[in-house]
């Protein structure tokens, strides 16, 4: 009994003297609490109530398609496993983009023959489909269609961070000179060559701030993730857009 009045009276002592050990020892055992702009910086998405624990139970998901960042199954997987912790946007953003991959891969493999579809019958080659003008038209409207989409995933971006906002921002402009680029071929492919290979060369150069966006984000959710003194800020914007009121 003695024991635990002097544990208990230096305990006291301890917290009256302005240490925190103590306390840390104390709040260690039940939940963390994190603020919103790192909360922010590790699930790219503004901090929201959730039911369970999950968030506390599995570790993020969010640098498995950052690290990969034109990889289809990562991508997919990380967006899957987004959606088991209820992140829906960066969930919705990495499955989109991981069958964006996907569907790329698969239309330039052989094996799928979706440019052998639009041969011409008496083609030597099947690669010939990859020059006509169904099949660059149909590619471009696709492309078309994912610049809108990042058009959306820009504005929903806009209250997340600087940095992944960025990401979006400079994709739309690299969907469209690639819509435009494959549009002119389907045009004419053999004499608007030195016009489409423009196109692709500022679409590429759009491109590189997009991955230079995501290989940063990757960086400061590593360092927040290994505890590092330092930190790299990605612009908070969950405050600055404030979410709607609860009802």
């Amino acid at each position: 009994m003695a024991e635990v009045q002097s544990t208990h009276r230096l305990d006291h002592s301890d917290l009256e003297k302005g240490r925190t050990n103590a306390l840390k020892e104390t709040i260690s055992s039940g939940s963390i609490t994190i603020n919103a702009e790192l909360f922010e910086k590790l699930y790219l998405s503004p901090q929201t109530k959730r039911k369970g624990e999950l968030r506390e139970t599995f570790g993020n998901p969010t640098p498995l398609p950052v690290y990969f960042f034109m990889g289809g199954l990562l991508m997919f997987l990380g967006g899957v496993l987004e959606w088991v912790l209820g992140n829906s946007f960066p969930s919705i953003v990495f499955c989109t983009f991981g069958c964006f991959w996907f569907s790329l891969g698969g239309i330039l493999n052989p094996s799928f023959g979706a440019y052998a579809f639009y041969a011409p019958p008496d083609a030597a080659s099947t690669a010939e489909g990859l020059i006509t003008r169904g099949f660059n038209a149909s590619l471009g409207f696709w492309l078309l269609a994912m610049g809108l989409v990042a058009v959306v995933f820009f504005i929903c971006a806009l209250r997340t961070n600087v940095v992944f906002a960025l990401m979006f921002f400079s994709i739309i402009p690299a969907f469209a000179l690639l819509t435009a680029a494959f549009w002119v071929q389907a045009d004419d492919y053999t004499g608007t060559t030195e016009t489409a290979h423009k196109l692709f060369v500022g679409a590429g150069a759009t491109l590189l701030v997009t991955c230079a966006a995501g290989w940063y984000i990757l960086l400061s959710i590593m360092l927040a993730i290994m505890e590092f003194p330092f930190q790299l800020p990605v612009g908070d914007l969950s405050t600055v857009l404030k979410a709607k009121p609860a009802h």
